[in-house]
């Protein structure tokens, strides 16, 4: 089979790139290829649910960009399609001294990046809005929320179908080869010819990029991350979500609190090195992937680094009572008992040979290719946009055909 183009990779930002194809061009013969037996299994459908608002990110930055447009986007498609969404802010809360310096920082950053209604708020304020949360002051973000992102990829998944996009599912790429001038793309259920290929391939987007010849500038070293569920009477203690600030000697946000759509309160996740690219879970052990992220020098760098950081989020992983406590940093009245669930998911993060975390977007174009090579939090939030930018790097490659 002959396409114009393939997507590998049927997560949301692969389903998003689709979408804005044929929005711009529905002549198109698109073909999304997806390993699993349905669309958004892994980082689409395994992460926080939250709708970001762009308050972190550099000015300037892809990240910053695409997320405030981004957000905007979804909460339009949501409404649309009637895909589940929640818009009730949340607060970063300050403990006090070098916390509250921070703030600054953030708050500036926020304006930066064109955050509508973003406010500093002191402990009397704080209280009214999240009346179980500790702290001396913090800052009151109202656009960020919650979406379930799963339904957003399903939904993204069927309207691709109704457009005349194809999706093959088991669709596991095995090998690629440039013939002829088209891309040949070999997978578990057969395969297919294209003039362009897009990586989307999340976890294995590094993995994709070497065997379509392209040597990537960074490599994908899975971290896990795992959330606790509150039980129902506990959820009082959250209206919204809560978040502690950033300390900015640490990679990750560290714990913190949300509400997803549903109502159900999430407090997570912390971050360990996952024994295979889809590591779920402490059993779940991929010798070639774990030799993969261990024998590059930048992880090594990384640990050197952040040892401590990395013997804490273990720590917290292992034992319960640690993470209830990070936990009650934030909200002291919330104890043990009140956490009788769990979920995992694994974050696809780009790392350079020198040990540092990619912080931004990573887009990279060779030829008849365009990989996506870093699109961690918040590329759920940003997909749509950042399936428009993909979409006129792809059609840049292909020229309208003839009348």
């Amino acid at each position: 089979m002959t396409h114009d183009v393939i997507i590998i990779g049927g997560g949301i930002i692969g389903l998003a790139t689709g979408r804005a194809l044929l929005q711009q061009r529905p002549e198109l013969d698109l073909a999304i290829l997806e390993k699993e037996s349905s669309v958004g299994q892994h980082q689409s459908g395994r992460n926080s649910g939250v709708l970001h608002s762009g308050l972190y990110y550099q000015p300037g930055s892809l990240k910053a960009g695409l997320c405030v447009r981004g957000a905007e986007m979804m909460v339009e498609f949501c409404r649309e399609h009637n895909v589940p969404f929640t818009r009730d802010g949340k607060l970063v809360v300050a403990q006090a001294g070098a916390e509250t310096g921070r703030l600054d920082e953030l708050e500036r950053r926020g304006n930066a990046n064109g955050l509508n209604g973003l406010r500093r708020v002191g402990a009397a304020e704080l209280r009214e809005i999240e009346p179980h949360a500790a702290g001396t002051d913090a800052l009151f973000v109202p656009s960020t929320g919650a979406v379930d992102f799963a339904s957003v990829a399903r939904t993204l998944a069927a309207e691709l179908i109704k457009s005349g996009a194809r999706i093959s599912l088991r669709a596991g790429v095995d090998e690629a080869s440039l013939e002829g001038g088209r891309w040949r793309i070999r997978h578990s259920s057969g395969a297919a010819d294209s003039r362009v290929v897009v990586n989307c391939a999340g976890l294995y987007s590094d993995r994709i990029a070497r065997l379509m010849g392209v040597t990537p500038p960074v490599r994908i070293v899975p971290f896990r991350g795992e959330y606790l569920t509150t039980r129902v009477e506990a959820r009082h203690y959250v209206r919204s979500s809560i978040y502690p600030v950033p300390d900015p000697e640490l990679p990750f946000l560290g714990v913190h609190l949300t509400r997803r759509t549903d109502g159900t309160v999430e407090a997570g996740p912390n971050a360990v090195l996952a024994m295979a690219r889809e590591g779920y879970g402490w059993s779940t052990f991929q010798p070639w992937e774990l030799w993969d992220a261990l024998s590059y020098k930048g992880t090594w760098r990384l640990a050197r680094s952040h040892w401590r950081s990395a013997v804490h989020e273990v720590s917290r992983s292992v034992v319960k009572r640690l993470f209830v406590r990070a936990v009650q940093r934030l909200v002291p009245e919330l104890i043990g008992s009140d956490f009788v669930g769990r979920h995992t998911g694994v974050r696809a993060q780009a790392l350079t040979p020198e040990g540092n975390l990619v912080d931004d977007f990573v887009v990279i174009s060779d030829g008849q290719t365009v990989h996506v090579l870093n699109a961690p939090s918040p590329g759920a939030t940003a997909a749509l946009a950042i399936g428009e930018s993909l979409a006129d790097r792809v059609l840049a490659l292909i020229p309208p055909r003839s009348r």
